[in-house]
């Protein structure tokens, strides 16, 4: 498979965006404030995975893997969304992600 990060989910999103932009209006940090509210009703669809079937479950049958994997997936879609909306780069986001892991390193 090939390499996937970031760069690859923004492109992909990019693309969804572009196809979908006579209907679902554009990329814009309004529209942002909306990905997100969405974002956390997906990440609540990941979690209800989890309440009504079970960590078992989830390891163990792949259908509820699927169902729940898929779920994760939606958040990150949404979650790329907000970055493109507010126009946060791939190399913005990533320096911030290693700036912030590297105080996390140290907090303790």
């Amino acid at each position: 498979m090939q390499e996937f990060g970031i760069i690859q989910m923004e492109a992909i999103q990019r693309e969804l965006q572009e196809k979908y932009k006579d209907k679902w209006g554009g990329l814009s940090p309004e529209k942002g404030r909306n990905q997100l509210l969405w974002m956390l009703i997906e990440a609540g669809e990941a979690a209800d995975v989890i309440k009504k079937c079970g960590d078992k479950k989830i390891m163990e049958d792949a259908e509820t893997r699927k169902h729940f994997v898929e779920e994760l997936c939606d958040v990150m879609m949404y979650f790329n969304d907000v970055l493109l909306c507010y126009s946060v780069t791939p190399e913005e986001f990533a320096r911030a992600y290693y700036e912030k892991h590297e105080k996390n390193m140290q907090r303790w």
